[in-house]
């Protein structure tokens, strides 16, 4: 995963902090480089004359306008870029402006949860349709600890019963969203994090060692990891998360071999997922109390 060197709320040169480092248009409120695995989009107050307006919404959610000053907008270049980013493996990295030819502020790292067709003007005052993003903050769905399943499957066919609505879960959005945004967001990533939990069956998927303590339940505690969170069609995907132990998880993180253990581990947890649908039973098998 990337490790971007910006931080939320500094001032930053679009030339040379951005574009003469990772490429991409200069122009324009989107831009797609082709070196790094990013869109780049901007927001500010210049929307205003071109008829729209971005901004944050009651769920915690920003809502943003794409690309295109006149006639409809279509999802083809920046547009497809931000709607499509997470089946491209791209970041979207949101930035603001601060006036012509004055620095932008970087806002966050977020997630498309989806867009609505909207009737707005074009710059010339012409009602169009208007493609408007919702962009969830990506530190709203990032890693969060899950100590324990509500309800452990107990079958075979429970547990393949999860496995499929994890799927269905991660799979990219497409059209009109719901209008809560940052909910929908998070009802996914429980369902494939319930998934991962499921499939650990209460050990570590990284150090395989039994999970550290159990909780008021009686569960097994392990936390869930994003190896990569923009792979197999979104930050969410059940091949690209594991349950692991706490201390697992700080090295997956901050540890000197962490590259390394994050590759060993997604290979890992694809190689369990590349199972076919008649094999089931044979991952049912080891993830069953």
């Amino acid at each position: 995963m990337p490790q971007w060197p910006f931080i939320p709320g500094r001032l930053y040169s679009r030339r040379n902090d951005i574009h003469a480092r990772y490429g991409g248009q200069e122009q324009g409120g989107i831009s797609t480089p082709q070196s790094v695995g990013a869109v780049f989009a901007f927001t500010g107050e210049s929307g205003l004359k071109h008829g729209y307006a971005d901004g944050w919404q009651p769920d915690g959610s920003f809502s943003y306008c794409g690309e295109g000053r006149t006639g409809d907008m279509v999802l083809k270049r920046g547009n497809r870029a931000i709607a499509s980013h997470a089946s491209l493996s791209r970041d979207i990295l949101l930035f603001e402006t601060t006036g012509k030819g004055r620095p932008v502020r970087f806002t966050g790292q977020f997630m498309c949860a989806g867009w609505t067709d909207q009737q707005l003007p074009d710059t010339n005052g012409f009602l169009r349709k208007a493609i408007v993003f919702r962009l969830v903050p990506l530190n709203l769905a990032a890693d969060p600890i899950v100590e324990a399943l509500p309800e452990v499957p107990r079958t075979t066919e429970e547990f393949n019963q999860l496995r499929a609505r994890a799927y269905a879960a991660a799979k990219a959005p497409e059209g009109v969203q719901a209008k809560d945004a940052v909910v929908a967001s998070y009802v996914r990533s429980k369902t494939v994090r319930d998934y991962a939990l499921a499939r650990a069956n209460g050990r570590c998927e990284s150090c395989n060692e039994g999970a550290p303590f159990e909780t008021p339940a009686g569960l097994p505690f392990l936390e869930v990891h994003h190896i990569k969170r923009l792979t197999d069609g979104g930050p969410d995907s059940p091949g690209s998360v594991a349950a692991i132990c706490p201390n697992c998880h700080r090295e997956a993180h901050y540890g000197a071999s962490a590259v390394a253990i994050n590759d060993r581990l997604l290979a890992l947890v694809q190689a369990v997922e590349r199972v076919t649908i008649a094999d089931l039973p044979l991952i049912a098998k080891r993830s069953i109390h």
